[in-house]
């Protein structure tokens, strides 16, 4: 895959997702189509450091590819960081950020041909956000999804209404959130609990993880002992 150039983007909008996560929405002047695959991201270049690859920040695409310019970035607050800090405190509408991409292979497999899990935690939401709402908007076949979010706690779940509003017009997408550290009307407990009450009849699958290096060591070694193969796990590091 060919490394994309470096680019100008212009940040047009900026909302609080949670009281430590914004979204950021970077339109890309020099383009009439902004165009990528849902699940790949975008490296930032900050001007926060000397030295090249320590100003450089990646991120999953939180949108979809929907024809226009314009491409969504979920961050959330890391205050022993550089980065996060100065995207918080510094970028404001109309600031222009340096950019390239998009890369990235943490894609589907086409065509969708098994059941889909999308195992995520924190942020990891981000690129399967934008893998979902591309299959619905464009029709795209598919048996069944589920969509495995685990987090602390309530305030901290990202694109909540959304996901209800899709599994309520997504036929055979169960969007299954879980908190760790809270109590509420829905799940309680870490994600790894769900997708393996969820394959005990190990029905052909792929497992597409995004989260924290703990939370996919862990995943990927249970996957594995349910009885699937390494070829039918696919994930996205972060941090």
């Amino acid at each position: 895959m060919a490394l994309q150039p470096w680019r100008i983007g212009i940040v047009i909008k900026i909302e609080d997702e949670t009281p430590d996560t914004k979204r950021f929405w970077i339109q890309v002047p020099e383009l009439d189509i902004f165009d990528f695959i849902p699940g790949q991201f975008v490296t930032l270049d900050l001007p926060i450091h000397e030295k090249p690859n320590k100003r450089w920040r990646s991120y999953s695409i939180a949108s979809w590819p929907d024809k226009s310019n314009v491409f969504e970035l979920l961050i959330v607050l890391n205050p022993n960081g550089l980065g996060t800090p100065y995207l918080f405190n510094e970028i404001k509408v109309g600031s222009e950020i340096t950019f390239r991409g998009p890369q990235g292979v943490f894609i589907l497999k086409q065509p969708i041909e098994k059941d889909i899990y999308l195992i995520c935690t924190g942020t990891g939401i981000a690129p399967f956000r934008s893998m979902v709402n591309f299959i619905q908007q464009n029709h795209i076949s598919y048996n069944r999804i589920f969509l495995i979010y685990g987090c602390r706690n309530k305030n901290n779940l990202l694109y909540y209404e959304e996901m209800n509003q899709l599994e309520t017009i997504m036929p055979n997408l169960k969007y299954i959130p879980t908190l760790s550290r809270d109590t509420w009307d829905g799940k309680t407990g870490y994600v790894h609990d769900i997708y393996e009450m969820l394959c005990v009849n190990k029905n052909p699958a792929d497992f597409y993880l995004c989260g924290w290096k703990n939370m996919i060591d862990e995943a990927k070694e249970r996957i594995l002992k349910l009885g699937y193969d390494k070829t039918d796990i696919h994930l996205e590091i972060y941090g």
